[in-house]
């Protein structure tokens, strides 16, 4: 039973039912109960960080979309657009030129194109980025490089609130004579 996953979960769970049957037998399975719910435990949190982890080390080149599901890192060069559900964190060695859409962004390299976060970004010392960023937090630290624009409402909100610009009526100027108005 010990090969399957499922079955040691089922067990204790089975044991404190009859335990009260054989009190000297409930301390035994109250034991085994909590050997394996940390056994099970650690399975789904130990490779859950390796593997929820997605990595662009240096060197490593892309051209193109790229979306993430969980947390990732680039510290390689991407050009295109990039899409994460989770956080990213563009290293230092990163070279960005990208339209990128997440829900954090931590930007410690140099970065090319538009940023919008539905939580927060962060532009760090060694950063160096030129386009518009929109999160509703925006963290700019001390010399760091950025030049655009920034919008730091929810991106909902933002566009809700689109500017209209009605054209202007041609007509011929006002002349003012002798205190009255002539077209």
């Amino acid at each position: 039973m010990a090969l399957f996953n499922k079955e040691p979960e089922k067990n204790p769970k089975i044991q404190p039912t009859t335990t009260p049957i054989n009190s000297s037998s409930s301390p035994a399975p109250a034991a085994s109960a909590s050997s394996t719910t940390s056994t099970v435990a650690p399975r789904p949190n130990g490779p859950a960080p390796a593997d929820g982890r997605a990595y662009l080390d240096r060197g490593s080149k892309i051209s193109g979309k790229i979306s993430f599901e969980g947390p990732a890192r680039i510290d390689g060069e991407v050009d295109g657009e990039i899409n994460a559900k989770d956080s990213l964190t563009i290293g230092e060695s990163a070279v960005i030129t990208a339209h990128i859409r997440a829900a954090s962004v931590s930007v410690a390299g140099k970065v090319s194109g538009d940023i919008v976060a539905s939580q927060r970004i962060e532009i760090r010392p060694s950063a160096k980025v030129s386009g518009n960023v929109t999160a509703p937090v925006l963290s700019i630290l001390e010399g760091a490089m950025f030049e655009g624009h920034c919008s730091m409402q929810p991106e909902g909100v933002r566009e809700d609130r689109k500017v209209t610009v009605f054209p202007k009526e041609e007509r011929e100027p006002l002349v003012a004579v002798g205190g009255q108005k002539q077209a």
